[in-house]
């Protein structure tokens, strides 16, 4: 059944999108600057014409009807906020065949709940982005519900790679990935601010600072990807003996950032789960 999507190119592949707020215009966009998917091969629908705009101003298709999207899509991606979803999923119950894919990007609505509103048998996977995917660098978390195959992940996986990193993960890992990642672009907010201040401090334009924080992050970050190194091997990389790092980096040990830093993603994946539970 996820042959047929599968085997459709980016010349005949149509996706749908139910909901479109920031996240969903950020996969579109990525979908269509990646060659993924042809921007009239993608249907989008909103209550009212606000966030649309943006869907038409990419050459989409748009509509006021959940319903239409599903039936001229077979990849349906949910992108409502969360408390409505189970709503609109509900209502779009009748339209569902077995050769649909529907993807929930909703933080805190579990599988087995998305499976319980729908046909039996249907095909549904979770997805988490971050906000990094309006920049096609995201990291995004997919798990898969217990009626989906290899080739429809697979084909998930790769339609998201336009939008940054897809890893497939057990569903349990989702609320990790929202404190480790979701929430984790503001920690890493909060550091490169607190990284260009220092600069500030010591006599540096508060732009030219910032600038360069941020330039550090992202140098740092593709070193760490690419070549696959751990992050303590390069810290001590850059760590000559008697040093100026070394000299800050007891300064960073003495401040408790490790602890700090540590505590922040447990928090904010304590307050995911408790999210879920309601």
């Amino acid at each position: 059944r996820g042959d047929k999507m599968a085997a459709a190119g980016p010349a005949t592949r149509r996706v749908g999108f139910v909901g479109a707020g920031r996240m969903a215009g950020a996969i579109a966009q990525g979908l269509i600057r990646a060659g993924k998917v042809e921007a009239q091969h993608i249907v989008a629908s909103a209550p009212t014409d606000r966030n649309l705009c943006h869907f038409q101003a990419l050459g989409c298709q748009t509509t006021h009807s959940n319903q239409e999207v599903l039936q001229s899509c077979l990849l349906v991606i949910f992108a409502t906020k969360p408390h409505i979803l189970p709503a609109v999923v509900a209502e779009v119950a009748p339209v569902v065949t077995a050769e649909h894919i529907l993807v929930s990007v909703a933080a805190g609505v579990s599988l087995s709940t998305l499976e319980e509103l729908l046909p039996p048998n249907t095909r549904v996977l979770r997805v988490l982005p971050n906000l990094p995917c309006v920049v096609q660098e995201g990291a995004i978390v997919m798990a898969r519900g217990r009626h989906v195959g290899s080739s429809e992940t697979k084909l998930l996986q790769h339609l998201l790679e336009a939008c940054g990193r897809c890893e497939e993960v057990p569903e349990a890992y989702v609320d990790i990935h929202t404190g480790l990642s979701g929430s984790g672009v503001a920690f890493v907010c909060a550091f490169s601010e607190a990284l260009a201040e220092g600069a500030v401090k010591m006599g540096m334009p508060s732009s030219l600072a910032h600038r360069i924080a941020a330039q550090t992050l992202l140098g740092t970050a593709k070193m760490l990807l690419h070549e696959s190194q751990h992050p303590a091997q390069l810290r001590s990389d850059v760590c000559t003996p008697g040093g100026t790092t070394i000299y800050g980096l007891h300064a960073l040990e003495q401040g408790g950032l490790r602890a700090a830093t540590m505590s922040a993603v447990e928090a904010a994946t304590c307050r995911a789960r408790e999210l879920s539970r309601k």
